[in-house]
């Protein structure tokens, strides 16, 4: 992929992936290309060059592979929101709703301190429910959410305005319509 310009060039669609009538936007591609990685996290900061961010929060999963790129890039921790029961340690969960059910997700209850600015991100944003629980559990220990970032925008589905909301500042890198 020599000869591309964006992020979005970067990132393959499987069709009807894991249900039929979804089109499934699959980050791996871009994640597995140096180029396009690099511009992924290059792009993801700039939004918050000069902003104080004391850490970085990433969601579950692939989250943590940008999290931990970004937070390396501003010299800062990385902070883990995960599904209940993968931390070891006392933690706190938040509760949000799926399309079938819901789901839980958790951080450490001693992970963030009072005060602390910290940015959200991960991968892909849909409806923008795992963002918002990541974001309680962030204001539950006393932080102060920055912003959310994300790679890919799926305006369609509403969580951009959910989080926004919220208050928050939100970025993404591309969007795609539909879901």
């Amino acid at each position: 992929m020599a000869n591309s310009n964006s992020v979005k060039d970067y990132i393959r669609t499987i069709v009807d992936f894991p249900h039929e009538g979804i089109m499934f936007r699959d980050v791996t591609t871009l994640f597995a290309d140096p180029r396009g990685f690099r511009m992924a996290i290059d792009q993801m900061l700039h939004p918050y060059a000069g902003a104080q961010i004391d850490k970085v929060v990433g969601l579950e999963a692939r989250g943590f592979i940008l999290g931990g790129a970004i937070a390396h890039q501003l010299s800062r921790g990385f902070v883990p929101v995960r599904k209940k029961g993968k931390l070891p340690a006392a933690t706190i969960a938040e509760e949000y709703q799926l399309e079938y059910g819901e789901a839980i997700v958790e951080i450490h209850d001693d992970a963030l301190a009072p005060g602390e600015k910290v940015l959200i991100v991960d991968d892909l944003l849909a409806t923008g429910g795992t963002a918002e629980a990541g974001i309680k559990l962030c204001e539950r220990l006393g932080a102060e959410v920055v912003g959310c970032v994300f790679v890919v925008d799926l305006p369609d589905l509403g969580g951009r305005r959910r989080l926004e909301a919220m208050g928050m500042d939100v970025h993404a890198l591309c969007e795609y319509s539909g879901h």
